[in-house]
Order: C-alpha cells, then structure tokens, then sequence
C-alpha cells in the first residue's frame, strides 16, 4: 500500500485531487520501481493538477514530472535495490503515473543515478527546472559563451529555472541582469548572484526597430512572446540565446534582422527526451557546480496535500523558487 494524489473527473468533466491509499498493482508496468522521497512543483505539474491542459490521456492520474527516491526493485542490470535514482521529463507525469506518489514504477532508460553530494531532496529542488537551467547553460558555453564577454540576462528570473539559472551563473563567474516584473523578488534575487535588475516593464513593449543597442552577451529565456522577440534586438553580436519557454506566450513577433545582421542565435532547450549520457553530465555538473546554500533558500517545503493549491498558484506566476514535496510526510 502507498500513498497518492490522484487526479480524477467529476461527473461535470472537472479535476479534483485527493490523496488516497492505493495498492501497488495500480501502477503501470515498467523496469524499476522506486521508493519515492521527494517531488516538486512544475508549471507542467499545476496544469496536470487542473484541467490536464490537453497532456494528460488518462483518468485517474498521478501527476508529478520529476521524482527522487531509492531503487526498491528493478528488472533491469543497470539499477539495484537501494541505488539513488532521479528521474525529470520523458512525460513522466503527464501521459505516465509520475512522482505524487510514495511509490513509481517506471522504464530504466528514464532514470539517472544521483551524484554523489548531492541528497534526494535537493535533487528535488533542482528538478525539470534546474536542469533545464543547467542544459541551458551548457547550450550557451557550447556557442562560445565565457564570463569575460559581458551579463547574461535571465528572464521569469524569480521562477525556478530563472533562480536556479541565476545561482549556476553566478557560480561560473558570470555576471547577470535578473528580469523580474515583482519588486519584492530584489533582495532575494541578489542573494541569488544577479548584479542586476531589470524591470519586466523594460522589455515589455513590442520590437519597433529590429535592432537596438547591443547589451546582452547571452540570455536565458523563460517567457518568450513579444519579450524574447525584443531581447533578440539587443543581443551582441553573435551572442546566443537559450529559449526554455512560453509564459509570456507561444508566438515570437520578431524579426529576422538580429539572426542574419548580428549573428543572434536561438537556441531551443528540450529537457524532455535529453540522451542519457547528457542528461548524467548535466546533473554531475550541478552536484558539482550549484552551490547548496543558494538552492537552500529557494525551497519552499510541501506535502501532497498543499499540492493542489500550489499548482493553481504557479499557474498565475505567484510560486517563487522551487517548491520541494515531501511524499512521506
């Protein structure tokens, strides 16, 4: 028996979320399960939690995109019991019971052994978000990206890949603009590593003319729309820019003056079905390079139980940081 949220509709077709008891024959089939310890809260996750937003297949559903816990069975070589495991993406959550559970069952090419130094709960603080921050991260040095050549700005900077992006920033020796549209986030975005801050007004309006002043060595975006589409016009030349998502909308209203004038890159960042031997030099890298005292301060504890609210709150933008779900609490 183990605990769940599970997801299910009402005769009117509305989601609703409970945690129930369930027995271990529920789950679906797959190489390994786990003992899960620890999950997190993803914009993907409050939309799993609400109306499925068109991802989930099947009802009932655990949702839950990223999960850290101990190998408590396998079929397969690679893992044994006791072994400490992470799993992000490969829809995991959304078309697959994922990590709101005290128990997953899932496929062995899917998991990633956790580096040693860092725990399971702090794997959870990483989680989609961090480690979509860290491929970003390592897209942009893969274009040539070094701290000299000036600040990385970071947009939806108070949201969990911006902060997590921000403290791998300020780790490597960069020097960052932290775009954020709350005041209050200041203080706490400093703490971060950002040396500066940049209004979300700043960048609000609409590209008039296709290219501006170049400011920005490097960007990392997580709101796309008409923001991405106006950064692009201020990027340096040949600088690049990593594009992990679409809060701010799905469009890009921009011009292709930045691209062939400038030399703008676009990089698009896809954490869903990153190959296994990346996905381990990912997660090396941010047990190696995340400094812990930072992703200490961006946690925000949860139990399944809040986890319904806390999904409709991150989808209006009002989570900061990175909500850490203990499953067995």
């Amino acid at each position: 028996m183990f605990r769940a949220l599970v997801v299910e509709k009402d005769g009117a077709g509305v989601a609703q979320a409970s945690v129930q008891t369930l027995t271990e024959d529920r789950l679906p089939q797959g190489d390994v399960t786990v003992a899960v310890e620890y999950s997190t809260l993803n914009y993907k996750d409050g939309l799993c939690l609400g109306s499925g937003g068109g991802m989930v297949r099947v009802w009932p559903h655990v949702a839950g995109i990223d999960f850290a816990g101990t190998v408590e069975s396998s079929d397969d070589p690679r893992y044994a019991p006791g072994d400490r495991v992470v799993l992000t993406g490969w829809r995991v959550g959304e078309s697959w019971w994922g990590g709101y559970a005290q128990k997953a069952r899932v496929k062995a090419d899917w998991l990633v052994p956790l580096p040693a130094g860092i725990t399971t709960r702090q794997a959870m603080a990483v989680g989609t978000a961090g480690f979509t921050a860290m491929l970003a991260l390592m897209a942009l040095e893969a274009q040539g990206l070094t701290p000299d050549q000036g600040e990385v700005l970071v947009t939806g900077a108070a949201g969990g890949v911006g902060s997590i992006a921000i403290a791998l920033l300020a780790a490597n020796g960069y020097q960052t603009a932290a775009v954020t549209g709350r005041p209050e986030t200041e203080s706490y975005l400093r703490d971060l590593g950002a040396t500066r801050i940049v209004p979300r007004a700043d960048l609000a309006e609409t590209v008039k003319k296709p290219l501006e002043s170049e400011i920005w060595a490097g960007a990392i975006d997580n709101v796309g729309g008409p923001m991405l589409a106006r950064l692009l016009g201020q990027m340096k030349s040949d600088a690049s820019v990593a594009s992990i998502g679409l809060a701010g909308g799905a469009d890009l209203p921009a011009k292709v003056t930045p691209f062939i004038l400038r030399g703008v890159n676009l990089l698009g960042i896809n954490s869903v079905t990153v190959p296994y031997a990346k996905r381990v030099t990912a997660w090396q890298r941010i047990a190696a390079e995340l400094p812990m005292d930072k992703l200490e301060a961006m946690i925000q504890p949860a139990t399944l139980a809040d986890l319904p609210a806390l999904g409709a709150a991150i989808l209006q933008g009002q989570v900061q940081g990175r909500v850490v779900v203990d499953v067995n609490a």
